[in-house]
């Protein structure tokens, strides 16, 4: 199976701009990995907009799908990268998907003076929430966020990825299956790009010593059952 328009320009995009590299790279959970993303460096107008637009045709897409997405009223960015992802989503969902849906974020800290609290943006208190991450490895980032929505009173309906990584997680199993676990069920964090797409795209430009080394890292981290 081809892969799409968009996650096609997101991976050449992120290339681009440095933040997609294919070498050696140590994660935070000791793993040498042989590929790295950055989305921290997808800072400029174009690849913002190739990135928000790949979020809201995966977000659209999951809306209508069996297993899928259901209906929500906020989408939330956890800061500090998710900021500007989560504002350029919830544009474009109105303006290419006629979703209209709020946005909000956290802060570092909380904020005690003022409208206080910690979050800003679209109230969530009451609210179906749909939380936007990047890459998701053990999925650290989405439980935190997860906990954030359901202190500040929101309801988390699911979860939409820029990057699953397909890695087996805290429990031997694949980190999304565990999310969406904690979120509902299958369907429930739709993602833009999995590690078998990034290998997808090796394999069709030929660039096999890249692709040898992301089937070895596979083979001995993938979550199989996610493939």
């Amino acid at each position: 199976m081809s892969l799409e328009k968009y996650q096609t320009e997101l991976i050449e995009h992120g290339m681009a701009a440095g933040a997609l590299k294919f070498g050696n790279f140590i994660l935070k959970s000791g793993r040498d990995s042989p590929y790295f993303f950055n989305a921290g460096l997808l800072a400029s107008g174009p690849v913002l907009d190739t990135l928000c637009s790949a979020y809201a045709a995966t977000i659209a897409r999951a809306l209508k799908t069996t297993p899928g997405l259901p209906a929500f009223d906020v989408l939330f960015g956890p800061a500090y990268k998710g900021i500007p992802f989560a504002a350029g989503t919830a544009l474009l969902l109105h303006r290419d998907h006629g979703v209209d849906v709020g946005f909000a974020y956290d802060r570092k800290e909380a904020k005690d003076h003022g409208e206080g609290g910690i979050t800003v943006g679209t109230p969530v208190k009451g609210k179906r929430v749909l939380i936007l991450d990047d890459v998701a490895t053990a999925g650290t980032a989405i439980r935190g966020a997860i906990d954030t929505v359901k202190r500040e009173g929101g309801e988390v309906v699911g979860a939409v990825l820029m990057l699953d990584r397909q890695e087996v997680g805290k429990e031997g199993r694949s980190t999304l299956a565990e999310v969406e676990e904690l979120l509902g069920g299958k369907g429930r964090v739709p993602t833009i790009l999995r590690m078998k797409d990034l290998m997808r795209w090796l394999q069709e430009h030929g660039r096999a010593e890249e692709l040898e080394k992301m089937q070895a890292y596979w083979e001995k981290y993938g979550a199989k059952e996610s493939a």
